[in-house]
């Protein structure tokens, strides 16, 4: 999706690079482990939003214990799939038919049938699908405490036993929250605990098969992060490249490179995602979204929204009354 952004997310730099950031630039130029393992002295921490006054309440994007069929998560357009989101509490992307291409964190690879990705809270994810796809995605409530892996994952399954192992576990877990049994909260935790020690052995077992990311996926995959951070504050791709220490230019092209899609193509992927979200799960004002998502005005927010999504957001959301009341 090509979106022409409004000119907030393009003007340009107003500072250099911070010695935070010439550090960030200098660890991109270092090997790196592939999706599977943590990138060198670059690991960045989610620092929290600063409260600011608003209008209304508007409501996060909170994960609870759910098991939920491929087939319905894509249900509603592509967006719902296509579009860059990430959710408050960890999730499990289990694949058993089918393939396409997934996103993590500004770096875009292939899936096929027996692929799990794991994905964990507020990690920047988009994926598409090539006819047919099964499979299940597996939500984990926010604040969780379990040894769960704290980078994302990609395992690809070749053997029968694992494959069956996996649907098992998985089967645990949609029985358990899906049932209305005494002890549930803790039963789930249980499961998940077995989840996350068979996740853990996967890794161990395929260590050696991880590939080695490249720089320009670092970069992306670094740029994603901070897009994921920062999104709602109306920053410029300028202001994200001086805070990775390299231009504009430089990073739009590592960002082609690693998933196919332009910085300012993935920025504007999240905050539109963002955008329905609210449109569709509230009754939140159009402009106090708009004041949300870093727009000067509603005016201004209602010409973006419709030139990445070919429709009024006061269009949208009646369209999503029409079908949820049908």
């Amino acid at each position: 999706m090509t979106t022409k952004l409004p000119s907030f997310l393009t003007k340009p730099a107003t500072k250099a690079a911070t010695p935070a950031a010439q550090r960030i630039a200098a660890t991109l130029k270092a090997p790196a482990p592939g999706l599977g393992g943590p990138l060198p002295e670059m690991k960045l921490r989610r620092a929290p939003r600063p409260q600011k006054r608003r209008a209304v309440d508007i409501p996060e994007q909170v994960s609870t214990w759910k098991v939920v069929p491929l087939s319905r998560l894509m249900q509603g357009g592509k967006w719902r799939t296509e579009a860059m989101r990430s959710y408050g509490g960890p999730m499990l992307l289990w694949f058993t038919r089918g393939q396409g291409r997934i996103t993590v964190n500004g770096v875009t690879r292939g899936f096929g049938a027996h692929n799990a990705v794991w994905l964990p809270a507020h990690t920047m994810h988009a994926f598409e699908v090539m006819g047919q796809v099964n499979g299940h995605a597996l939500f984990f409530p926010d604040g969780l405490e379990l040894p769960l892996p704290e980078e994302p994952q990609h395992l690809r399954f070749r053997d029968a036993i694992p494959q069956a192992e996996l649907s098992h576990l998985i089967d645990n877990l949609e029985r358990e929250i899906t049932g209305d049994l005494p002890l549930r909260e803790r039963a789930l935790e249980y499961h998940a605990g077995l989840l996350s020690v068979w996740l853990e052995r996967q890794m161990v077992a395929m260590e050696g098969d991880i590939p080695t990311e490249l720089a320009a996926q670092r970069l992306s995959s670094a740029y994603a992060s901070l897009v994921e951070r920062d999104f709602r504050k109306g920053r410029s791709i300028a202001e994200f490249a001086a805070d990775l220490g390299v231009t504009p230019t430089h990073l739009t092209r590592s960002c082609h490179q690693a998933c196919g899609r332009s910085a300012h193509e993935i920025l504007a992927d999240r905050i539109f995602f963002e955008a329905r979200r609210l449109l569709k799960e509230s009754s939140i004002p159009v402009n106090a979204i708009a004041t949300e998502l870093g727009f000067t005005s509603a005016a201004y927010f209602t010409r973006a929204f419709q030139k990445a999504t070919g429709d009024r957001p006061t269009s949208f959301r009646k369209s999503k009354e029409r079908t949820a009341a049908s």
